[in-house]
């Protein structure tokens, strides 16, 4: 299992959370526009930073950023309670640091608090790529995504990735996509990188920001090959034999250090 990163000062966190922001809202990456996606970084044992609603990642800065408790949005994220919107819209309110911040957390604020307790994530970023949401809006969902096609997606983006239907953001998406990555959890026994939306969108889970930033941009490379292996004929994907040994290989280990280094 991975050891748990060691967060950053806040003030380091806000810098180093608003230019992986900025960097992913770079228009020709083609991953948001306007005032998609969301992301977040661990502050401390008990607050997060989170984009505030509306912001755009396009040249954000650290003010961009809500500081929230993870407290009361994990005791939504872990009852049995259905939560409408105004319970929601009220529990951030009581969850931010500041009670004097006039702005709005995600409305997808649930989910980021909740992958930020897996083991060893100390970032994360939501996108809508145009490359992924092709492949979550096809006909082939989930096929598209099955396994691994090339060494690459398997050293960056892990061993699989994590498939969540279609639910409109709020606490019952949030319930699914952290349901669903601790049971990889369980499998695999680390947190996964990469999962995916049907009809919505990608996030990844990683060490730093630097990580997601690279965990995106293999994500984003691979929908493209499987797009073109689909519209030539299908994917062919490595066996779970090869990619597990993939994984294992002490050459690829050190080559994720060595791109951990150089981030």
């Amino acid at each position: 299992m991975s050891p748990s990163p060691q967060p950053l000062p806040e003030g380091q966190t806000r810098q180093a959370l608003a230019r992986m922001t900025a960097a992913l809202g770079e228009p020709h990456r083609d991953l948001v526009i306007l005032g998609e996606g969301n992301t977040s970084m661990r502050v401390d044992e008990e607050r997060f930073l989170v984009k505030a609603s509306g912001h755009g990642f396009q040249g954000i800065t650290g003010e961009g950023f809500v500081c929230m408790r993870f407290a009361p949005i994990l005791a939504l994220l872990d009852s049995d309670e259905d939560v409408d919107e105004a319970r929601l819209m009220a529990t951030y309110g009581s969850a931010k640091d500041d009670p004097e911040d006039s702005r709005r957390p995600s409305v997808e604020t649930v989910f980021h608090a909740g992958l930020l307790q897996l083991p060893g994530v100390q970032a994360v970023a939501h996108t809508h790529p145009t490359a992924i949401n092709a492949l979550s809006c096809c006909q082939q969902w989930p096929a598209a995504f099955q396994g691994r096609c090339f060494p690459d997606e398997a050293v960056v983006c892990g061993p699989e990735t994590v498939l969540v239907d279609y639910l409109d953001p709020g606490v019952a998406l949030a319930r699914a996509v952290v349901g669903a990555a601790e049971a990889y959890v369980q499998r695999h026994g680390q947190a996964p990188k990469m999962l995916v939306m049907r009809n919505h969108g990608l996030i990844v889970c990683g060490a730093d920001a630097a990580e997601c930033e690279r965990i995106t941009a293999m994500a984003v490379k691979a929908a493209r090959i499987r797009a073109g292996a689909l519209a030539s004929g299908g994917l062919t994907t490595l066996d779970e034999a090869t990619t597990a040994h993939l994984l294992a290989r002490p050459d690829e280990k050190y080559r994720q250090r060595q791109l951990a280094g150089n981030s």
